[in-house]
């Protein structure tokens, strides 16, 4: 299959760091992929926390990626190099990568793409690979999560919490969240929560006891920090595992490590980005494995809170930042 790929495209830059308004369309060569890549015709583009960061100045990209925001696409794959023998012009995929998201093309490692799952369109699909991956290598990598035990998942109505409640949830989990107002509790419970907990007016802590007869959870994934460090410490149970992965809090604190040791506790965490490319091709491998039958069947699916134009990204990030949205906001790019 032969598509004619032109010398530039439209993408999104951050002309400076500051507000959503930093976000300005511009004019960009497309890339060519190097050794091991694809490029991809991107038709969306997930929008995820650590785009605002990095347009607020706070988290660069790391050397060697694109300075271009976005860290999930969905498209067609028009170009392969060489020694790519996985993929060829034509396929439909969704791929993990470290930046240039935001543009009518990008380029992938394609150990870092899966098949777009049966039934799910491109849209679809571009709302998978970041929070995807990101659950299945620290909840049930890093966390251990296993069926039959207690989940707590904080933030439970973004893109993470509706991913790891369905995720943990299906793979046989018994599922906890918090969320902040009644309709994202809501939503948390319809996906497969237990129980969720309304962060604005209730305990977490104490309910989590109640509703484990004292026990506590086996497994945290918190995106808070602060002073939800020490309360997740009281939430676990005997072995239990907490996994830090955003520290809206901030990320210093004061421990007692009494509590760790009398209950075998295990405090961890990563971020995605920095991970090695075949690191990475190994959580994609896993989830074509273990998740992508479930999405594939229709017991997990996607959350999309809104469908933006890639033109219009400035406000697909101030409508995230608002908070009121529940699962995952992504950025369409129109063809032709």
């Amino acid at each position: 299959m032969h598509q004619t790929v032109p010398p530039t495209m439209t993408a999104i830059e951050i002309e400076t760091p500051g507000g959503p308004e930093a976000l300005r369309p511009t004019i960009r060569p497309v890339p060519d992929p190097g050794p091991g890549e694809v490029l991809i015709q991107v038709a969306a583009a997930g929008v995820n926390g650590p785009d605002l960061f990095q347009r607020r100045g706070l988290y660069p990209a790391p050397p060697g990626a694109s300075d271009i925001p976005g860290l999930e696409v969905a498209g067609t794959v028009v170009r392969v190099a060489p020694d790519v023998t996985t993929w060829k012009a034509g396929d439909s995929v969704c791929a993990l990568v470290t930046g240039g998201g935001y543009a009518e093309y990008c380029t992938a490692p394609h150990v870092q793409c899966l098949a777009v799952p049966t039934g799910l369109d491109l849209v679809q699909a571009a709302a998978l690979p970041e929070t995807f991956f990101t659950v299945w290598t620290n909840v049930f990598e890093r966390g251990g999560l296993k069926e039959g035990e207690a989940f707590l998942v904080h933030g439970g109505g973004g893109g993470i919490g509706t991913t790891a409640i369905q995720m943990a949830n299906r793979l046989g989990a018994r599922v906890f969240a918090t969320a902040g107002g009644e309709a994202k509790c809501q939503a948390c419970e319809r996906l497969g929560a237990e129980r969720a907990i309304d962060y604005s007016r209730e305990d977490f802590v104490a309910i989590i006891k109640e509703a484990t007869g004292g026990r506590g959870v086996d497994v945290i994934l918190d995106i808070v920090g602060g002073d939800y460090v020490a309360r997740n410490i009281a939430c676990l149970a005997r072995d239990g595992r907490l996994v830090n992965i955003a520290f809206r809090q901030g990320s210093k604190v004061e421990l007692d490590l009494m509590p760790i040791m009398l209950r075998r506790l295990t405090l961890t965490g990563s971020t995605l980005r920095v991970q090695s490319v075949a690191r990475k091709g190994e959580i994609a491998a896993a989830l074509a494995a273990r998740v992508w039958p479930l999405i594939a069947a229709g017991a997990i699916l996607p959350v999309i809170h809104a469908a933006v134009p890639l033109a219009e990204a400035a406000e697909a990030h101030r409508i995230m930042e608002s908070g009121r949205h529940i699962g995952k906001i992504v950025l369409t790019v129109a063809s032709g």
